[in-house]
């Protein structure tokens, strides 16, 4: 499932790069004002809704492939991105050493430094 989805995102990346690049900008009309010809291949205004149309499809799946990728291998999963590093699931957290039975346990207390008295700066 998760091959199928990156094959397709990585498509609809393509295609929409590719579809981005072929719609005309803005100000290409005025060019046209002025007397230039307009040579499309999909004739005088069928290009700008049929591009405009695709390139909102194209987006749309983009971002439910982006969320699904992410939903997949996110925190959640058991999988790590990095070979060699366990996964989150798999690693264990370190529990404290126990002393056997009847082991006299004792705590003593980190040693200080005693504090030093401050003294006046002389010049």
């Amino acid at each position: 499932m998760a091959t199928l989805t990156t094959l397709i995102h990585i498509l609809v990346c393509m295609a929409l790069i590719l579809i981005v690049l072929l719609q005309t900008g803005k100000g290409a009309s005025m060019g046209a004002a002025f007397g230039g010809s307009s040579q499309t291949i999909f004739g005088s205004s069928g290009a700008a809704t049929f591009l405009t149309k695709l390139t909102t499809v194209a987006a749309a799946i983009f971002m439910v492939t982006s969320l699904l990728l992410a939903f997949m291998y996110g925190p959640g999963s058991s999988s790590s991105s990095v070979v060699g590093t366990p996964s989150a699931a798999t690693q264990k957290q370190s529990t404290p050493t126990q002393t056997p039975a009847g082991s006299p346990v004792t705590q003593t207390p980190a040693p200080t430094a005693p504090a030093s008295p401050a003294k006046p700066v002389s010049k």
